[in-house]
This record gives structure tokens, C-alpha cells and sequence, in this order.
């Protein structure tokens, strides 16, 4: 399949790109080539190949979802240098 100039400016329309015409022509071959090399893999045979699910044979090991208490609001100011009634105080950092 070739992309011809009428193409890759629709493509370029749908995503919101803009060429120059220098770059039109650099881009219409960069696409032609990556076209012909998709159709090369068409010719080999994968009827035996097993789809690729994950990169590695790892497995993510994660601990159970357990419900906790969590620290109370009076405890988490307790330590904080400056406070104003409920909130942490901090220096103002926008002008």
C-alpha cells in the first residue's frame, strides 16, 4: 500500500498535524516504508504461535488488600511544626 499526499493529509487532519510541504514528502516515504514492512509480516506463517500476553514469565506478587485503622486526624497534626486549627500551615509558595 503507498500513501499518496491526499492520504497522509486526511491521517494529518484526523491527528490534528500540520506538515510542511518538505516534510509531507519525508513523511508520505517514512509511511510507505513502515506500510511495506506491516505486509512483509503478513507473509509469515503464525498459525502455531502462542499470542504474546506479557513481556516476561514474571509474576507480580502483591499482598492481600487488608482493611487497617488508620491515623486519626488529631494524630496526624501532632507533630507538625505549624497548624492552624484542622490544616498544616506552610509558606505561601505562588505570588
Amino acid at each position: 500500500m503507498n500513501i499518496d499526499k491526499q492520504t497522509l493529509q486526511n491521517i494529518a487532519h484526523l491527528a490534528r498535524l500540520e506538515f510542511e510541504e518538505q516534510s509531507e514528502i519525508k513523511m508520505i516515504g517514512e509511511m510507505s516504508k513502515i506500510l511495506s514492512w506491516m505486509e512483509k509480516l503478513n507473509e509469515i506463517d503464525t498459525e502455531n504461535v502462542q499470542p504474546l500476553i506479557h513481556i516476561s514469565q514474571e509474576i507480580n506478587v502483591l499482598r492481600e488488600d487488608e482493611a487497617k485503622t488508620s491515623l486519626d486526624h488529631e494524630k496526624g497534626l501532632l507533630n507538625a511544626p505549624k497548624r492552624d486549627a484542622n490544616y498544616f500551615r506552610v509558606p505561601k509558595v505562588i505570588e
